[in-house]
This record gives C-alpha cells, structure tokens and sequence, in this order.
C-alpha cells in the first residue's frame, strides 16, 4: 500500500545485496542493512530487499542565498545560488549548527515535493548562477544531487556541493562530472578526533580534496577552529603541510570561528588570536588565500593578491563592495589569480 511519503522514495544508485540485506554504497560507512532497517544517515532504508532514498525531492529548505555564504570567495563573486536541502547526514557531528534536519529522520521534518525539474525551474526563476546542494550532507541525498545537477547542467545552472566530503570514490567521481565547485569541511588532521567528535575518519575526506581537485571542480576548503579540540598550532601545521605538498596551495583556505552549540556548549567561542595563529601557520606554509570567518571585526574576508599584495576583493560580510580582478588577473601587476570569475 502507497502512502503520501512514496512520491520520495528512489532506489539508490550505489548498493549491493547481500546475506543480511542490503548494503549501501555511497560512503565509507558501507551499512548493511536488514528489511525495514535505515542507514546511519537516516534517509536511506532496505524495503523489499532493495535499497531507496526517501528524500528525493524532499526539500526541507530552500534559500537564495549570496554565494560568499557557502563559503566560496573564489566562484562567481557577488552572485546569488539557491541552496537546497534535505534530511540526513552520515556524521554526528557534535558541533552541528543544523543538527535539528541533519539528525532528522525525514518524516520528522516540514519538506516540499521540488524535483529536479522544479528545482532547476526555481533558480532560473530568482535568477541565480548556481544550484548549491548544502545546509546538511548532499552526499546522504546523492540521488537527488545528482539528478538535480545532471538537469542544471544542460539548463547552463552550475552545480555546488557543500560537504564533509564523507563519500566513496566512485560515486564521487560521478558527480564530479556535473559539479563546477565544491567546499569540503575538513574537520581536523587528527583521525581520532574525526572519530569522537563526528563518527567518521580523515583519510576518506582527504582522498575526497585530491578527487574533487584532479577532476578539475573549484575547490575551496573550510576548517572550523574548536578550541581545546583542533587548535593544536602543531596539527595545524601539518594539515596544511600536507595541502601544500599535495597541490592545494592556491585553494582557498577558510578558518572559520566556533561558537557553541548542539552537543559542544561547553566550549567558548574560538579566541580571535587562535584565528590569527592559524592564519599565520597556513600562510607560512605556502597556502595562497587564507580566509578568517565569523570574525567581523578582522580584515579576514578580503582578497589579497599574492604578487604585489594590493586588495582585490573588498567584502563586508556577504557582500562585495569593489573587485580588482579582470580576466582572472590582478589588476595592479597581472598576476593570475586562481578561481572562476566569470
């Protein structure tokens, strides 16, 4: 017997049948699933011995937003994307801001029915560049992602993820062929505090920041900075050691402030002066951009070239006020600045 809730349901792309059931395979946690039973992030259950999404098209929010909000500093400048989400993600992490739709299971959660046609539809309509797949893990609704980005592509809509980059190689490189840029959460350098603080592991994240950048999608990297937990000056040092010596030096790096919520208000806000440190470690690393957010009162957000180190862009907030780039270059000395700019 159908219910309201069928019209979300999808088989899933990435699965395989085994003795228990089914196993999903879309991210390094491979659940393997009894009949009736959901994987660890919620949106995907075993029925009738197959594996469905329950979430495509299950939009539980949707928002015109600048694209300097994902973060992306580096992609379409001052331009507008409509972000999309729905339940689920497959970490826990006790420092989710949105943890009331991404713990959620999904018919716990308020959604409207906006396939993929809808959806496109919808960002030509507000007049946005971009579809951004976000607010939860775009990877736990990969169905929807996908299909959704396979459309805007031949509608000339650009594709962004953002993501904790918790996925499978192969489905990644999939969607890699319809994502134009993408900004990956990595959380710390440190395997066990990826495992005690969001129930997964570092090296699939990072296998993720070398696929996303070999595929050639815009690649821009976001570390939030909790104090107590991943402010080490030392791990710092070497999470972006090892972004330099694997090419990522002209990737954007955001350092993003803490502040306390879900499972983590114990801890205080991020100290400004732990912001500057990791800013000044990843400089001297050699990472090219590196960018402070949730720290209005710092000269964080602007970019500056690193040739001649004049402004470029000058932002307050979300908002750019002037840009001195043209044709990818600096203005003042023609030094070519790594993004999409047009």
């Amino acid at each position: 017997m159908s219910t309201s809730d069928d019209k979300y349901l999808k088989e899933a792309y990435y699965y395989r049948t085994t003795e228990r059931g089914v196993q999903c395979l879309i991210c390094p946690h491979l659940c393997n699933l009894k009949e009736g039973q959901h994987g660890i992030c919620h949106s995907r259950i075993n029925r009738d011995g197959k594996l469905y999404t329950e979430v495509y098209g299950r939009a539980c929010a949707l928002h015109i937003d600048p694209i300097e909000k994902k973060p992306l500093y580096h992609f379409l400048p001052g331009s507008t994307c409509l972000s999309v989400a729905t339940t689920g993600c497959n970490l826990a992490c006790k420092n989710c801001q949105n943890s009331s739709i991404s713990q959620a299971h999904p018919a716990s959660v308020k959604a409207t029915y906006l396939p993929p046609e809808e959806l496109t539809e919808a960002c030509t309509k507000n007049k946005c560049k971009s579809i951004a797949y976000t607010y939860t893990e775009p990877f736990t609704y990969y169905e929807y992602t996908l299909d959704s980005s396979r459309l805007a592509r031949k509608k000339k809509i650009r594709n962004i993820v953002v993501s904790a980059g918790y996925i499978n190689q192969e489905p990644l490189e999939e969607l890699c062929q319809y994502i134009d840029a993408a900004n990956i959460d990595l959380k710390s350098f440190d395997n066990n505090l990826y495992r005690k603080l969001s129930n997964g592991t570092l090296q699939p994240v990072l296998n993720t920041l070398l696929t996303i950048k070999a595929a050639g999608v815009w690649l821009e990297i976001t570390n939030l900075l909790i104090p107590t937990l991943n402010d080490d000056p030392l791990k710092i040092a070497e999470m972006c050691t090892w972004l330099v010596d694997n090419g990522f030096e002209d990737t954007p790096l955001h350092i993003s402030r803490f502040f306390p919520s879900y499972q983590l208000t114990d801890l205080p806000p991020t100290p400004v002066e732990s912001m500057v440190m990791a800013r000044d470690i990843a400089q001297e690393k050699g990472m090219k951009y590196v960018y402070l957010g949730n720290v209005p009162q710092m000269d964080g957000e602007n970019t500056y070239c690193p040739s001649c180190h004049k402004l470029l862009i000058d932002r307050r907030g979300y908002e750019v006020l002037d840009s001195h780039i043209i044709q990818g270059k600096c203005e003042y000395c023609g030094y070519i600045i790594a993004g999409v700019f047009k």
